[in-house]
């Protein structure tokens, strides 16, 4: 059989047994509004629209209700193009427009401080850059940012929305409730702050407090992958030396169900990887191809990193801006196994992640275990029937056509118990580009 796949997530993921069927995760305050993404209606060349129920994705309105108000101040948006090199604007200059980004990749720069350009990120398709100027009364531009490809962004003007919160009230609070909880003490990760006192001398009166959970933590439920392995009961008879021709359906079914469990973990819209990793955790590459230094960002970007995971493809493509730069990747031994590494972190391949039509891929990172406040894969054991941990075998009888019916049901499910446990390189350029 083969589409049988090393299958390096499963192996890799630390297994808790739920015995409840569901799994709650409870996590601390999060001041800090994460950044969505926004989605896009096209229906010509100029005529490009901002869903507005996606507008929500945007910090600044998570939670707004008021829909008229949000297509309102999607109609308000319009279509530029941008070309490659153009600067949309300089860090110091005052936020007189907010932008979406439709198409294309924007890099966020400054001036360090011996008079060089510093990189400080990449902007691409749905990110958005103006809330900068909430709860300011004369807003700057932190960074500058420049078009690195020829895109396309929506470009709101800021007065437009001065006029609209001074004519919606339910706005205006909801602009002034997310700049008040900006300026709430919170940690660097954007958390409800704990007052804590170090260094004092005397009798100095401690602050009190305690650590503020979120009020609706997230409740994973067991998915599941099923089918029928259908047995005639001539073959089971009969065709059963020197293999166990039941047993061997039984075998490669399993087998089955195992690759799709897997595709499952990365694509799922519910609690798949790809799907379910904190935008704040996701990174584009810089120039296209994926380079030592886009890797080193992405394992910055969390602490204690067990794991790469790439389509066999992209894994290839890392190796050849190694090769360029004349870098040799180092190796790990995972289940006796010498593997590729990267400043020892393994790299695993997983065929199960994508790539695009464009011939882009991802790259994932995962810090695992759940005393390590990692990613877990979740699953029961004691299931009736158990044929493998989490995966049962349970006869359905046999038909009037003399078949034996057999119900194969593998119970799953995956959960990211922090934010910061998983990480996701974006749009990685897999193809061989011109020497």
């Amino acid at each position: 059989m083969q589409g049988i796949s090393s299958r390096w997530l499963l192996k890799s993921l630390p297994w808790v047994d739920v015995r409840g069927g569901t799994y709650r995760v409870n996590r601390r305050l999060q001041l800090r509004t994460g950044r969505g993404r926004v989605h896009f209606a096209q229906n010509g060349a100029d005529d490009i629209r901002v869903v507005p129920q996606t507008l929500t994705e945007l910090p600044v309105l998570r939670g707004y209700p008021d829909l008229d108000v949000l297509r309102e101040l999607a109609s308000r948006f319009r279509p530029r193009e941008v070309r490659p090199g153009q600067v949309l604007f300089e860090a110091g200059q005052p936020v007189t427009e907010v932008y979406l980004v439709v198409h294309g990749r924007f890099t966020r720069y400054t001036a360090g401080k011996y008079g060089e350009e510093e990189i400080l990120g990449v902007v691409t398709d749905g990110g958005q850059l103006g809330d900068e100027a909430v709860g300011q009364s004369d807003p700057l531009w932190p960074t500058s940012v420049r078009a690195e490809t020829a895109g396309v962004v929506l470009v709101l003007p800021w007065a437009a929305v001065r006029e609209l919160t001074d004519r919606v009230p339910s706005l205006d609070s909801h602009l002034r409730a997310y700049a008040e909880r900006e300026a709430r003490p919170m940690n660097r990760k954007g958390e409800a702050e704990v007052p804590v006192q170090a260094g004092h001398v005397g009798e100095e009166t401690l602050r009190g407090g305690f650590v503020d959970y979120e009020l609706a933590p997230r409740e994973y439920e067991l998915s599941l992958t099923q089918t029928v392995l259908r047995v005639h009961t001539r073959v089971a008879d009969l065709y059963n030396e020197p293999m166990d021709q039941t047993a061997e359906q039984l075998r490669l079914t399993v087998e089955e169900i195992r690759e799709r469990q897997e595709w499952e973990l990365v694509n799922n819209r519910e609690f798949g990887l790809l799907h379910n990793i904190d935008y704040g955790q996701r990174i584009s590459t810089h120039s296209g191809a994926p380079t030592p230094d886009d890797l080193d960002e992405l394992l910055t970007m969390r602490r204690s990193t067990k794991v790469f995971l790439a389509h066999p493809k992209a894994i290839a493509a890392f190796f050849r801006q190694c090769n360029r730069r004349g870098l040799v990747p180092g190796t790990a031994n995972v289940d006796g196994r010498e593997v590729p590494a990267w400043r020892g972190v393994p790299i695993l391949p997983c065929g199960k992640i994508p790539v695009a039509e464009d011939h882009t891929s991802s790259i994932i990172a995962l810090r695992t275990g759940e005393a390590n406040q990692g990613v877990i894969g979740l699953y029961q054991t004691g299931i009736p029937e158990e044929y493998q941990p989490g995966l049962n075998v349970r006869f359905m009888g046999i038909d009037r056509a003399a078949i034996v019916n057999y119900l194969v049901t593998a119970y799953y499910s995956l959960a990211i118990l922090v934010p910061d446990a998983a990480g996701v390189l974006e749009n990685v350029q897999i193809g061989r580009t011109a020497e």
